[in-house]
């Protein structure tokens, strides 16, 4: 089944579903409390389905996706898919970066963030950089004034813009905002059809659209920001039901194992994702791997909820919503299961 046709048997259930605790996330009466000990024991018949297909693909080339019995897989992962999906009561955990979340809650979708990696090294070793169109001058941040920006609200990309503008001292108006869905090349094609000045880039896209238009003038502009964060979150109403806790608790060990084994079979990772499932290169899957650097997965939040509280006081203030609490947006509960699996996992052949 292709994405759009889920997306749209997706919208077609959510109206079955409308007025359900599933569709909100509101856990049912009687079910297990959010701050209740994470049960063990997966009972018999339990599935959870969980849109990560990267941490699935990681989990077939380690060996460990049949131990995951009661994992059922979408084919989905981001925000605007995730979102969608948990509304229609077709998801209980996605895979997004740091803005989904925050998200979730102004729209009254009630969700947790369950697990938590970074890149080591994440100055050096950015998820994006912004792309700068053929025949613009821009090297600094500083020189995005009166520039279009492709723009993306509610995903890491648009919050990377707001970022960028505050650290350059510009506001939206010193700039014009170009509001773009961030799927796919959209970006880059944007960029080079002159539709927007600067865009921020990512993976391999970076690589591929200085090969093709530096000759052109094309360039890149480092923004000096974090942009790392990758969490799995989860509906509360599946937290409550603890069978799913279990079960989703297992998928945060599984998870973190196979974020480590990723970090520690480069060749394997090249040649299994991303040339035979993704269809690229070896040089861009080396590329790729190189650029990441190395994962950590934390075993304590305070850093991190400082940060994300930082983007959240930035988003609100942007778009006018209540600030929120980033703590609230975590289930601690998780922190000892993925960071100690994750370091239980380290030198494992």
């Amino acid at each position: 089944m292709t994405v759009r046709r889920f997306l749209a048997a997706l919208a077609g259930l959510a109206l079955l579903l409308s007025g359900c605790a599933v569709a909100t996330g509101q856990p049912a009466a009687g079910s297990l409390g959010l701050d209740a000990p994470l049960p063990d024991e997966v009972p018999a018949g339990t599935k959870i389905i969980v849109g990560d297909p990267t941490t699935q693909k990681a989990l077939q080339l380690s060996g460990e996706l049949d131990r995951l019995p009661f994992v059922e897989w979408a084919n989905l992962s981001g925000g605007p898919q995730t979102t969608e999906a948990f509304r229609a009561g077709a998801l209980d955990a996605g895979s997004v970066a740091e803005i989904p979340p925050i998200h979730a809650r102004w729209t009254g979708l009630q969700t947790k963030i369950i697990a938590s990696r970074f890149r080591v090294d994440p100055l050096h070793h950015p998820v994006y950089e912004f792309g700068v169109a053929p025949g613009i001058t821009a090297t600094t941040l500083a020189d995005f004034r009166g520039k279009k920006i492709a723009y993306s609200p509610g995903q890491a990309q648009g919050a990377l813009v707001l970022k960028a503008l505050r650290k350059a001292g510009l506001t939206k108006a010193d700039v014009q905002l170009i509001e773009l869905p961030s799927t796919g090349d959209v970006y880059a094609n944007a960029l080079a059809a002159r539709q927007v000045d600067i865009a921020p880039i990512g993976g391999v896209q970076i690589k591929r659209y200085l090969a093709k238009y530096a000759g052109e003038g094309a360039a890149t502009v480092q923004h000096g920001l974090r942009d790392d964060p990758g969490h799995v979150y989860a509906l509360e109403s599946s937290l409550a039901d603890p069978g799913k806790a279990a079960a989703l608790k297992a998928y945060v060990a599984a998870w973190a194992r196979a974020a480590r084994w990723v970090d520690e079979h480069p060749e394997e990772w090249i040649e299994g994702y991303y040339v035979a499932d993704q269809g690229l290169s070896a040089e861009d899957g080396r590329w790729l791997v190189e650029r990441a650097g190395t994962i950590e997965v934390p075993d304590d939040l305070t850093d991190v909820y400082v940060r994300h509280q930082e983007t959240i006081d930035l988003l609100a203030a942007e778009t006018g919503n209540d600030p929120l609490r980033a703590e609230d947006l975590y289930d601690p509960r998780f922190v000892p299961v993925a960071a100690e699996a994750f370091g239980q996992a380290g030198g494992r052949s």
